[in-house]
């Protein structure tokens, strides 16, 4: 698939639940209004729709939230779109917050999954507590633990936060080495109202990047996932870390990637509102009329998203949980 600018989309960010079992205070409010159950995707209804995109060239599928792990048979879902490789998907991989990985590691591992992406912005288990409104900083540490044990190759995932987390990041990325862990940093995003400034909690991830170098020596990598990090190997510890910049250093012309909600709604960017709607395809029409929606979608795939720091209000009301992350 090709959009109208020539980028060809070959991989899918698909949420199967706007649900979490945490509330980040840069993502979520403390009093969020979830989607119904019955308007969220049957496992049928995803699988099919993800055969339908690996027919049309998407090598890649994220599985994303909310929370993925909450939803109710997790595993076996995973176990179906890993069966995809015998049409040409090249891999499955899913983002989580980690708390949930304790009991469903091994069970992801054997169901296909190879590598993950944990969710964490602190190490200081006082910090996690008020960044996420719940005291689950020890699960996560087990999570992480099982998922290791399982053989599942862990990236960690970092929000940047000036005057939150800035003092840290140093010893996050150390703490990462060490474990064999790369490590993923990312400007938070202005989307949907929160409880946090963001333009005064924002932190360029340039000035990340100096600060780290004070410690580590950075050398740019020719790693790549798929996804929009630009990475750099860590000599000292012989990982990599990766600059997520939707802000600082917009990524958008090289984008090969849509984003599916849990409830079948496709958008070509996560900065924008530019959709269409699966779901009621999915259950009433065949896969031609498919077709002409995803057509129409990648027609209208904006080249670039507007995210600006310096606007008060969030660019979309939409939080990032209902997109998938």
């Amino acid at each position: 698939m090709h959009d109208a600018f020539g980028r060809r989309i070959n991989y899918v960010r698909l949420s199967v639940t706007d649900r979490c079992n945490l509330r980040c205070t840069y993502c979520m409010a403390e009093d969020m209004q979830f989607m119904p159950r019955r308007d969220l995707l049957t496992f049928d209804e995803i699988e099919r729709l993800a055969l339908h995109l690996v027919g049309r060239g998407v090598k890649r599928i994220r599985l994303t939230g909310g929370e993925p792990l909450v939803r109710k048979g997790i595993v076996d879902l995973v176990s179906r779109l890993t069966n995809l490789r015998e049409h040409g998907l090249d891999e499955v991989t899913l983002t989580t917050n980690g708390t949930l990985l304790p009991e469903l590691a091994a069970d992801l591992a054997a169901a296909g999954i190879r590598r993950i992406n944990v969710s964490l912005d602190t190490l200081d288990p006082a910090r996690f507590a008020e960044l996420t409104r719940r005291d689950e900083f020890d699960k996560v540490m087990r999570g992480i633990d099982a998922a290791r044990s399982a053989g599942l190759a862990v990236r960690i995932n970092t929000v940047a936060m000036r005057g939150v987390n800035d003092g840290e990041l140093p010893a996050l990325l150390a703490w990462c080495g060490e474990r064999g862990f790369d490590l993923a940093m990312i400007e938070a995003m202005p989307l949907g109202d929160v409880s946090v400034d963001r333009k005064s909690t924002h932190l360029d991830l340039t000035e990340v990047r100096k600060l780290l170098q004070q410690r580590f020596t950075l050398s740019p990598s020719i790693h790549r996932t798929g996804g929009p990090a630009r990475y750099f190997d860590v000599a000292e510890t012989g990982t990599r870390i990766g600059f997520i910049t939707p802000l600082s250093d917009n990524f958008c012309s090289g984008c090969n990637r849509i984003r599916i909600a849990a409830t079948g709604t496709v958008y070509g960017c996560l900065g924008h509102d530019q959709k269409v709607e699966l779901r009621e395809i999915l259950r009433a029409e065949g896969p031609g009329t498919l077709d002409d929606a995803l057509d129409r979608l990648l027609a209208g795939k904006p080249l670039r998203h507007d995210f600006d720091i310096e606007r008060a209000e969030p660019a979309l009301t939409r939080h990032m949980s209902a997109t998938g992350g």
